[in-house]
C-alpha cells in the first residue's frame, strides 16, 4: 500500500478527477495499458480527443524511454517551456539532468535557427538522450539529419512541435528512422503535449520501480 501512496502522490487529486473524466468519455480505443496512460495524459492537458488518433508509437519506445529514465540519462527539450513543465515531475522521480537546446546556443549559426544550433550542440554531448521537441520543427529536422551517421542514436524521441511551417516535414523525417520514438502526426502538438508525453512516462517508470501498475481501468 506504501508504493500504492507513493505512486498516487505524483498525480494532484483534480488531475485524477479529470482521467476519471477521460476514461468515462474515451470508450474503446487500440491503445495497451501504457499507451492508454500516455494519450490520457495528453488529452488532459489538450481537451482534445482528437489527439488520440495522431499519436504514434513505435514499437519499442515506451520501454527504451521507462529504461533511460531510470538510468537517469539526461532530458533534452527544445525549448524552455517543456523544461518547465517537466521539471516538477522529474524531481519527484529519478532526477534527470534536464538540459534546453535553445539556451545552450547564445547565437543561432548561419542558415540555422537558435534552437537547431543549440540542438546540434546538445546532441555531441548527450548522443543516447532522451529528446522532446513541443516547439522547434527545424531543431527536430537537424536532429533526424544527423542520425543515420550516429553510432549512439537516442533512447526515445518525442516528436509533437506544433504548427504550420516544416513541422508535417519534421514528423516525416523522423517517422523514417529506425529510433525509439513517439510522434503526434500532422499540425497538432505543441510544448504541452511534449511535457505531457514525457510526464506519463516517468509516471510509468516510476511506477514500475516501485512495483506498481498505475490504474488504467476506465470505470
Amino acid at each position: 500500500m506504501a508504493h500504492v501512496r507513493v505512486l498516487s502522490e505524483l498525480n494532484h487529486p483534480i488531475l485524477n478527477q479529470s482521467f476519471a473524466i477521460i476514461d468515462r468519455e474515451m470508450g474503446e480505443h487500440h491503445f495497451s495499458p501504457d499507451e492508454y496512460v500516455i494519450a490520457r495524459r495528453v488529452i488532459h492537458a489538450t481537451a482534445d480527443f482528437e489527439l488520440t488518433h495522431l499519436l504514434h508509437f513505435s514499437t519499442e519506445a515506451i520501454e527504451s524511454g521507462k529504461t533511460a529514465l531510470g538510468q537517469g540519462i539526461p532530458i533534452i527539450t527544445d525549448v524552455g517551456m517543456v523544461k518547465l513543465a517537466v521539471a516538477g515531475m522529474v524531481a519527484k522521480t529519478f532526477n534527470n539532468p534536464l538540459v534546453c537546446a535553445v539556451e545552450q546556443a547564445t547565437a543561432a549559426q548561419p542558415g540555422k535557427t537558435r534552437t537547431e544550433t543549440g540542438l546540434l550542440q546538445c546532441l555531441q554531448q548527450y548522443p543516447e538522450g532522451i529528446y522532446v521537441f513541443g516547439n522547434a520543427p527545424t531543431a527536430l529536422v537537424a536532429l533526424c539529419s544527423q542520425l543515420p551517421k550516429a553510432r549512439v542514436k537516442p533512447a526515445l524521441v518525442i516528436g509533437a512541435p506544433v504548427g504550420f511551417v516544416s513541422v508535417v516535414e519534421s514528423k516525416q523525417a523522423l517517422a523514417s528512422l529506425a529510433v525509439p520514438q513517439i510522434r503526434v502526426e500532422g499540425r497538432k502538438g505543441g510544448s504541452p503535449v511534449a511535457a505531457a508525453i514525457l510526464n506519463a512516462l516517468l509516471v510509468l517508470a516510476w511506477g514500475g520501480r516501485l512495483g506498481v501498475t498505475p490504474q488504467t481501468d476506465r470505470t
